[in-house]
């Protein structure tokens, strides 16, 4: 009787954690390169009461064992790399990855972090920088007289100069990918960092064999699908419900128990 509420309990602690994380993926459903994440669960260890095989009175041998399990426990919260839809905005500076493939930003701190987010922007020094102010690397400074950008789909960033006729190559982006990009520590502001989970970055021009290429003007938006977490949050909340229920039937059968006189 104990153990059917300490069950329920871990059931409702794990749909909490589920709600939490459907929270999170809908909050962040009009975020630029935002990578929904799953929460994979794990059933807890179990009582043997009788063991499969045990043999009987009669001789012959017990086809099935008594085990009783003690609930439900997280096991990860996933990320998950799926292309998002592309919304096209004309901007020079953003940027879309077709396929595989993630920025490299350099941070205050001489770390780099690693980004879908294509949202770019022009500093006052002329370098191309995140919406925080962190540079692209390796860093692309534009020309005070630079009159239109262009950058091609392997990278390559050229610039057309006030009174030249031909554009002027500035430098090339490059693109770094992790053997399981899952394993990539998420720090907020649409950076993640690498971890040893996800293996050290492999670093390459766009369009290299395993790399996606650029397109320029088109942002990648959130892989989030609102219809799916929906469903996803009725599904939690009817699991947290339900397990409420076992909760209070076995808190009644304990009454029940109380109750009894001789």
């Amino acid at each position: 009787m104990i153990r059917s509420l300490w069950t329920a309990a871990s059931g409702m602690q794990a749909q909490q954690l589920n709600i939490d994380n459907i929270a999170n993926n809908l909050a962040n459903v009009n975020t630029a390169g935002f990578k929904k994440s799953r929460v994979n669960f794990q059933d807890l260890m179990y009582e043997t009461i009788k063991e499969a095989g045990t043999p009987n009175a009669q001789g012959s041998i017990s086809p099935n064992g008594i085990e009783i399990g003690n609930g439900v426990r997280p096991a990860s919260v996933q990320r998950l790399f799926t292309q998002g839809n592309f919304q096209q905005t004309g901007n020079p500076l953003d940027l879309v990855i077709e396929g595989d493939g993630f920025f490299q930003i350099q941070l205050p701190d001489g770390s780099t972090a690693y980004t879908r987010d294509g949202s770019f922007k022009q500093d006052g020094d002329g370098r191309i920088v995140t919406s925080d102010g962190y540079p692209l690397f390796p860093e692309i400074y534009i020309p005070e007289d630079a009159v239109g950008i262009n950058i091609n789909a392997d990278g390559t960033v050229s610039v057309m100069l006030a009174g030249e006729e031909e554009p002027q190559e500035i430098g090339q982006l490059e693109l770094a990918r992790f053997a399981n990009p899952a394993g990539l520590s998420s720090s907020g502001r649409n950076l993640f960092k690498a971890t040893v989970a996800s293996g050290a970055p492999i670093i390459g021009n766009p369009g290299m064999e395993g790399f996606g290429t650029i397109a320029q003007g088109y942002l990648e938006m959130s892989n989030v699908q609102v219809v799916e977490e929906m469903v996803n949050m009725i599904t939690a909340q009817r699991a947290y419900e339900i397990n409420s229920k076992t909760i209070q039937a076995s808190e009644e059968m304990l009454r029940t128990v109380s109750n009894l006189k001789r």
